[in-house]
């Protein structure tokens, strides 16, 4: 068998049989192939179609489990066999997938039996002697079997009832995911692809469900999970919970309260309470003139999480999307909320129109400040409106009403920041610093993610996973997580690592959603049709002909988001073509499913460093632009594109020089050693590509590799290399030309004549803030005290994978 694993042999599938009683409609050895085809491979790199094959493999595998519960029980029992397999055999390549497909498959089964809860907990528990991300992941997975292992079916109803907002009084968690397409990738058909499949989904089962219908579930998972079949009858318990109505609410909010309260009281109590408790519940729930007794289970599948799908034009403000979302939910009414941040933050008024990346400047009042003392031509004070659409009737009325001798000040806005928002910017920069700076596991070290000592550890290894066992500063809850998704190339990375400057720049600079919604990023990378190419085509970076150098570095790093993320990229091309070609045939949620299984379990994230650019122009009369990238920046001289590389070649030859203008380079070369030396050359060249993501494994280093167009010139007096590794550089031309500057490969982010750009890692706003306030109050220079030294000064964006880094 070509799929077989090394430990494969004749026997691999015996001592693998349920309790008694569960006849799975699939068998057992079908189930083994399945798992077995969806492993990843050596060759799935090579064989894109593969990969692909095996994301599709994954998800047929999971709705077979949501099918029948006796599928799921199968199912766990053969993933937990292999995974010991895998451990026995030392191939942990095989694990993370194995892992993550066995947690997947306990949330969606009926019910375990305590032995098997056991058998999945010690495996898990064996995980923390391995290095990271091995020990990462099993300390996470530890505590939820844990935890689920003494109140059965806790996973389930926490995750239901966040997901899809369920108003209860005693888990306030809420969620939800944020889909982001870039438009230039995205054409009207796979728009419509991608939009008619989250419809599908979230209007599954014939009909858009409402909240008593997912209440019915969780009720239902609850007591079957905790009860099993020999004191359950699954289709009793379904239909007497559907003929209830809007009455379910109640025993709805009975299961929260015993779950939740046997989870405060850590499941020192006894499971029996519990059990006993949901035993007379379904008493209750199921009134009928025959004696209660067992029966078989019915599936309750997890609903797909609340989706949102946006197309990220130009007008389209992340923090105010978060923020609209935040006040609109239902548990919102317990945060206290200014009139003035209702107003000046969330309205659509006519004063309201300042962008959030535009420099507010302090001016002079010389006025009192009272309406009544205003000339008659002054402007009228902002209108604190969320209703855009009546947003002029309501003005007038504003107007109209206005009363002469009324005294009342005009709208402003609160700049400095109270104590309280400085310390929570501190203990957010705090969790963010300690996160970076994990440190391995037992027994091997901690690879990539560990080591403290010298500048190597803080700056050319790339961070990655949740450092949660070294972590002195442990994450603050926040009830509300917004799941953010970004689809498409480079290009919207770009724009998403500068919405997320923008935004916390905006916190820094006025606190409101940091201490109340928890930022998740996801990446999908789906690369168009058509990939506009740069004029200059010949001589560049391996990573210019790839318009996905971030997603194909995460697929080279976690080959388990090659197989399930990457691979949905090119599917959503493919379903676009099936959809215009069966426009009737019915449709499967896929590309949502793919998305919910993504959000769900991949929480190790991958941390990639944001780059602080100043761009300089040669007219003096434009002011300086400042501005971020991501993966990739490029600066080309226009007047050299045309000119072929024979041509080039040719004049290099005859004239000992490269063809192009002149430039100055200045430079921080890093090294392994930590020794870093400042450099500074002239260099004639037409353009140069600085990279921040690299293209293989061996020069996986967290820094910038600039490469000129055209090979170095050697001669005794200057000596420039192929590739110039560093963080920062400065480049000026010192000829009467201009060159241009691409950010991230989007056109929309170029920037023309340009005569000096310096390139540094981005600062944190929170800590560019703390650093401004300290310095008012000593003078000189302002060292690093206290908890100050300990805080984060770049700003990475973390992006969720299913491992990390896998060395």
């Amino acid at each position: 068998m070509t799929n077989k694993a090394p430990w494969d042999n004749a026997g691999s599938t015996r001592s693998m049989e349920p309790p008694a009683g569960c006849s799975p409609t699939v068998p057992e050895p079908e189930l083994y192939r399945s798992v077995m085809a969806i492993l990843p491979r050596e060759r799935d790199s090579q064989q894109p179609q593969d990969c692909a094959n095996k994301g599709m493999l994954r998800w047929t595998l999971h709705k077979k489990v949501e099918n029948n519960p006796a599928n799921g029980l199968s199912l766990v029992w053969v993933l937990i066999k292999e995974l010991e397999k895998a451990e026995r055999w030392d191939s942990r390549k095989y694990i993370i997938p194995l892992l993550h497909t066995l947690m997947y498959a306990i949330i969606q089964t009926a019910y375990i039996p305590d032995e098997l809860y056991k058998r999945v907990y010690d495996f898990c528990k064996r995980l923390l002697t391995f290095p990271h991300p091995y020990c990462t992941v099993g300390l996470s997975y530890t505590r939820q079997i844990k935890t689920e292992r003494s109140i059965p079916g806790l996973m389930y109803q926490r995750m239901v009832t966040a997901e899809q907002r369920l108003k209860n009084e005693h888990y306030p968690f809420q969620e939800r995911v944020f889909i982001l397409a870039d438009p230039q990738v995205f054409s009207a058909s796979l728009e419509q692809v991608l939009s008619g499949d989250i419809g599908t989904s979230s209007s599954a089962a014939g009909g858009s469900p409402s909240p008593f219908d997912h209440m019915c579930i969780v009720v239902q998972h609850s007591i079957q999970a905790a009860l099993g079949a020999e004191q359950c009858n699954g289709p009793k318990l379904a239909r007497a919970l559907k003929d209830m109505g809007q009455d379910v609410e109640s025993h709805f909010q009975e299961v929260l309260a015993a779950l939740e309260q046997s989870a405060e009281e850590g499941g020192r109590g006894e499971g029996a309470a519990l059990r006993s408790r949901l035993q007379r519940l379904y008493s209750v729930i199921v009134t009928d003139s025959e004696p209660l007794s067992g029966g078989r289970l019915c599936d309750c599948p997890p609903p797909n999480p609340e989706m949102s799908f946006h197309m990220w034009t130009e007008d389209l403000d992340i923090w105010r999307v978060l923020a609209k979302w935040f006040r609109s939910s239902s548990m919102s009414e317990q945060f206290s909320l200014s009139q003035e941040q209702e107003d000046v933050e969330l309205g659509d008024s006519p004063g309201d129109l300042i962008p959030p990346d535009m420099t507010r400047f302090s001016v002079m009042s010389n006025d009192s400040g009272i309406e009544r003392d205003l000339p008659p031509g002054a402007d009228p004070p902002p209108l604190s409106s969320l209703d855009s659409a009546g947003m002029s009737t309501t003005w007038e009325q504003c107007k109209s009403e206005q009363e002469s001798g009324r005294l009342s000040r005009r709208g402003g806005i609160k700049m400095k920041p109270s104590v309280k928002d400085g310390m929570v910017l501190m203990q957010d920069t705090l969790e963010e610093h300690a996160s970076l700076g994990g440190g391995g596991g037992g027994g091997g070290g901690g690879g990539r993610s560990g080591g403290r000592g010298g500048r190597r550890g803080a700056t050319l290894q790339r961070r990655a996973g949740s450092c949660a066992m070294q972590n002195p500063f442990p994450k603050q809850q926040r009830h509300f997580t917004a799941r953010i998704v970004a689809m498409g190339d480079d290009r919207v990375l770009g724009r998403l690592a500068k919405a997320y400057y923008l935004f916390r720049k905006r916190e820094a600079r006025r606190l409101f959603l940091t201490m109340k919604v928890n930022l998740q990023f996801y990446y999908i990378p789906v690369c168009g049709a058509t990939t506009p190419v740069s004029s200059i085509k010949e001589n560049l970076h391996r990573s210019k002909e790839n318009p996905c150098t971030l997603g194909s570095y995460l697929s080279m790093v976690d080959p388990w988001y090659n197989s399930n993320v990457k691979s949905l990229g090119s599917m959503i091309p493919k379903l676009a073509v099936m959809q215009q070609m069966n426009p009737g045939t019915s449709k499967e949620p896929f590309v949502s499913d793919v998305i919910s299984y993504y959000v769900r379990t991949g929480q190790q994230p991958v941390y990639f460093t944001i780059y602080f650019v100043k761009i300089t122009f040669t007219s003096m009369t434009r002011d300086p632009v400042e501005d971020v990238f991501l993966t990739h920046l490029e600066m080309e001289f226009p007047e050299f594109r045309q000119i072929s590389a024979s041509i080039r070649d040719k004049q290099k030859k005859s004239s000992g020089e490269a063809c192009g203008a002149m430039v100055s380079l200045n430079y921080r070369k890093v090294t392994l050693s930590g020794r870093d030396v400042d450099r500074g050359m002239s260099v004639r060249t037409t353009g140069a590509q600085i990279t921040a993501i690299p293209s293989n494994e061996a020069e996986d280093l967290n820094c910038l590799t600039m490469t000129l167009n055209e090979p170095p010139a050697k001669n005794k007096n200057n000596v420039v290399e192929s590739k110039i590794r560093s963080s920062n550089i400065k480049i000026r031309t010192l000829e009467s030309r201009h060159f241009t500057v691409t950010l991230d490969r989007d056109c929309r982010r170029s920037y023309r004549d340009v005569q000096s750009v310096e390139i540094s890692p981005c600062l944190d706003p929170g800590y560019c803030v703390q650093k401004t306030i300290r310095s008012k109050f000593k003078l000189g220079e302002v060292k690093e005290a206290g908890l100050s030294k300990y805080m984060n000064k770049g700003l990475p964006l973390p992006i969720n994978t299913f491992a990390g880094i896998i060395t």
